[in-house]
C-alpha cells in the first residue's frame, strides 16, 4: 500500500496498462481480462488485475497529464515491482497523413516540460519507447489490419493549448500526434529500468477540426487494448 495506491502485496502484476481515465480502465478490465478484480479505489483511480490468455495483468487508471503519471508509474514501480507499463490512451493526429481511428505507436515524447525536468537541469533528455514492445506493437497493429503510425509525439502540458506557433512548429517537424502523458511515462521507466510504450487511438485532429463520435470510440479504443496485451506478451 502507497499513498496513493490501496492495493495489497501481489494484488499488482508486472505488465500495467495505463489508460488516464479510471472508467476506462473499468471499461478495459471488464471487457478483455478474465475474472477482473478491483485492487485500488484510492481517490476515485481504480486500478484492476486480472488474466489475459493466462498472463497476469493490471489494468490502472494514470489521470490527466504528467504529474498525475507520474506519481502512478513510480509507485507502480517502486512499490509494487511494475516491469511493463503501457499507456493506452487518445491523442490528438498532428499530420495530414495521420486520421481519425489510426493507431501511433509513440518512438519518442518531445514536450516542454515534464516532472522529471528538476533531475535532468540543462539536459534535454531523449525519453523513447521500449523496442521490444515497440516492434511487437507495429507487428500486432498489422495484424488487425489497423491503420498505424510510427514516430514521434508530443506530450504536452497543458489541455488548452495558446500556442499555435509551437503546433506548427511540432507538425513541421513530423510530430504525429499529442497528447499529455507519454513523455513522463518514458523518463520514470527509464530511471527504474522497467519497459516503457504509448499506444494511442487518434480521436480527434489538429488540422482538420475532425473529431470521432462518442458512439464509435468504444470499437477504434479495443483495438487499442488489444495491440497492447499483444505487444507485452510477444
Amino acid at each position: 500500500m502507497t499513498i496513493h495506491i490501496g492495493a495489497k502485496p501481489g494484488d499488482i502484476a508486472e505488465t500495467v496498462l495505463m489508460p488516464g481515465d479510471p472508467y476506462r480502465a473499468k471499461w478495459a478490465a471488464e471487457t478483455f481480462l478474465d475474472s477482473p478484480r478491483l485492487v485500488n479505489e484510492v481517490r476515485g483511480m481504480l486500478g484492476f488485475t486480472g488474466t489475459w490468455r493466462g498472463n497476469d495483468v493490471t489494468i490502472h487508471g494514470s489521470g490527466m497529464g504528467m504529474p498525475s503519471l507520474s506519481i502512478y508509474a513510480n509507485e507502480l514501480i517502486r512499490d509494487y515491482n511494475a516491469k511493463t507499463l503501457i499507456r493506452i490512451g487518445s491523442c490528438g493526429g498532428m499530420q495530414d497523413s495521420v486520421g481519425i481511428r489510426d493507431v501511433i505507436v509513440a518512438m519518442t515524447a518531445s514536450s516542454v516540460s515534464t516532472p522529471s525536468r528538476g533531475i535532468f537541469r540543462e539536459l534535454n533528455f531523449a525519453p523513447c519507447a521500449d523496442w521490444s514492445l515497440l516492434r511487437a506493437a507495429v507487428a500486432a497493429a498489422e495484424a488487425r489490419g489497423v491503420t498505424t503510425h510510427v514516430g514521434g509525439i508530443y506530450s504536452a502540458d497543458i489541455f488548452y493549448d495558446e500556442r499555435p506557433d509551437l503546433n506548427e512548429q511540432m507538425t513541421r517537424h513530423g510530430i504525429l500526434g499529442v497528447e499529455m502523458e507519454a513523455a513522463e511515462l518514458y523518463n520514470v521507466a527509464a530511471r527504474h529500468g522497467a519497459r516503457a510504450l504509448a499506444v494511442l487511438t487518434v480521436s480527434d485532429h489538429l488540422l482538420t477540426g475532425e473529431a470521432l463520435p462518442s458512439e464509435d470510440r468504444e470499437k477504434s479504443f479495443g483495438d487499442m487494448v488489444e495491440i497492447a496485451l499483444e505487444s507485452a506478451f510477444a
